[in-house]
């Protein structure tokens, strides 16, 4: 079988599960290059339409200025769109736009981020893994970046997603745990959480009772104390593995 490991043997899955979360970016994705591609066609933009900002802000000048904002409000970390765009209207600001004017200008630099945000490459398999999930489990989508999985077409397969904008916190805090297990009615022992980070993701589920299924596709030693009850290399391993968590 394609680099499947079972951490924990022998354990009991009583009742079936019913629900299996997904964590998104660097999951079913690689986010490093869809955020590099949405930073750098924003930057085209800026060149275009407001020259003023890449010629006043680099990329360090702008991650300093972010920063700032984090430190005067440290709640709009968990909300990734709107630190973004708060970041765009201070800077612009910053050029010499009048206030109602950087509102406006920022709210069109969203816009041309946001697509280029969505604008992902999934990993292979993973399409068909959400299909064939799908059709046994309610899935759901769990995380802390602000890809939209309705946007991205992933409607059919996702029954709900909630994000750290949307609860207020950001994994590995258990809010979005919380969230989930409520919102299915479903016991910890009924969930499986998939997902790549090992304290964001595998942890924290751990902590609530949650199966779950490290996806760990760059081959990144386990560590001896990590919680994950399944291992896989490969994203199309995903579907078998839970199976013989639900015991069928």
């Amino acid at each position: 079988m394609r680099g499947v490991r079972t951490i924990r043997d022998g354990r009991t899955v009583k009742p079936r599960i019913r629900v299996v979360t997904f964590d998104l970016d660097n999951t079913l994705w690689d986010v490093h290059s869809v955020i590099g591609n949405a930073e750098r066609t924003l930057r085209a933009w800026f060149d275009e339409r407001i020259p003023e900002v890449n010629q006043t802000f680099d990329g360090d000048g702008l991650l300093a200025l972010r920063t700032r904002i984090v430190e005067e409000n440290p709640e709009i970390v968990h909300n990734l769109t709107e630190l973004r765009r708060t970041t765009f209207v201070r800077s612009i600001e910053q050029c010499g736009y009048d206030p109602r004017s950087a509102v406006r200008l920022a709210d069109e630099a969203m816009v041309v981020f946001l697509d280029a945000r969505h604008d992902v490459t999934f990993f292979d398999g993973a399409l068909e893994v959400l299909e064939e999930l799908a059709s046994r489990y309610l899935l759901g989508a769990l995380s802390n970046g602000n890809a939209d999985v309705f946007r991205l077409g992933l409607g059919d397969f996702f029954s709900f997603d909630y994000s750290a904008a949307k609860v207020g916190a950001s994994k590995p805090a258990p809010d979005m745990f919380h969230a989930a297990l409520e919102h299915t009615g479903a016991d910890p022992e009924q969930m499986v959480h998939v997902g790549d980070h090992l304290e964001h993701d595998i942890r924290a589920a751990a902590n609530l009772g949650i199966h779950t299924v490290w996806v760990n596709l760059t081959g990144e030693r386990y560590p001896d104390d990590a919680p994950a009850t399944v291992e896989v290399s490969d994203l199309r391993d995903v579907p078998s593995r839970i199976d013989e968590l639900a015991g069928s």
